[in-house]
């Protein structure tokens, strides 16, 4: 029976997983991502993991999500803000080969939204905005049930809009970018305490800990209010490591967005956690393979 890889490059760690057709998960494996993480040391980890999660060679092709845009064909990497080398890398045709399977690529937050849509809180909905909250923020976008890529297949980078013009600069090129906020990195400028750390803290009812998530929280609402007003979803959903502190930091982003967003604009929203967690990433891009690949 033919199976599906999918794989989750994020800029710690490469989530894989082995899935049948309908999208049960067989086998899974999570490695470390090679530090720096060079376009050739990734190649060698994944091909290395692949043979790994599969050695009888059941799986007949491979999805990859990474973090940023694909060109529309899903082969090159155009860009990775937060991978020093990845520009311009003609990824699928460098890993088949080595694999001898055919590969796709996509946006790790595409993948999410369309793992979500196909397994967990997002299916039944057409119109869904989810945010990967980690090392960068990331998302992907359904509209009208279908993947929103936009001209190019570069659309739907919501951590790249801007919600500070002073803010910090981003490895984008933009200043005050909601991933400046809302990213591990902007959690460690506030902080010495892992994001893991912080959460505890805020689960014993630390004062100082509780005000770093509700401002978290705040940040997120105003960069929620914008994409809301454009996109007018019916479900935004929260994804990525750190939406695990999600309980800390949603209510007060959800106050943000109520306070922010008439009513017009929001009526009949749901905002609420991913249903897969990590797991969304590695599935969506499973399901991509298998839509690209097989269902040709």
């Amino acid at each position: 029976m033919a199976q599906l890889i999918g794989v989750d490059l994020g800029g710690t760690a490469i989530k894989l997983g082995r899935f049948s057709l309908d999208g049960e998960l067989l086998a899974e494996l999570e490695v470390p991502t090679p530090q720096p993480t060079m376009p050739g040391a990734v190649v060698i980890a994944i091909v290395e993991a692949v043979q790994q999660l599969d050695p009888e060679r059941l799986a007949s092709c491979v999805g990859l999500g990474l973090p940023g845009p694909m060109d529309a064909a899903g082969r090159v990497a155009r860009v990775c803000i937060n991978l020093p080398g990845w520009e311009q890398v003609p990824l699928a045709e460098w890993l088949e080969p080595q694999l001898q399977r055919r590969v796709t690529l996509a946006n790790d937050g595409n993948c999410a939204v369309v793992g979500e849509a196909w397994q967990g809180a997002a299916r039944g909905y057409q119109d869904v905005l989810l945010l990967t909250l980690g090392t960068g923020v990331g998302g992907g976008v359904l509209l009208g049930g279908r993947l929103f890529t936009g001209n190019g297949g570069a659309a739907a980078e919501p951590g790249l809009i801007c919600i500070d013009p002073e803010g910090p600069p981003c490895n984008s090129g933009n200043r005050g970018s909601l991933e400046q906020f809302c990213s591990i990195g902007a959690l460690a400028r506030q902080s010495s305490l892992t994001p893991h750390e912080l959460c505890q803290r805020a689960d014993a009812g630390d004062p100082e800990a509780l005000a770093i998530w509700q401002c978290y929280g705040r940040h997120l609402g105003v960069g929620l209010s914008s994409l809301i007003y454009v996109l007018t979803p019916e479900l935004v959903l929260i994804g990525g490591g750190l939406s695990a502190a999600s309980h800390h930091f949603l209510p007060s982003a959800l106050e943000e967005v109520e306070h922010r967003v008439q009513r017009e604009s929001r009526q009949g929203l749901e905002i609420r956690r991913c249903a897969l967690g990590n797991g969304a990433g590695r599935l969506g891009a499973a399901r991509l393979a298998l839509d690209r690949l097989l269902h040709v």
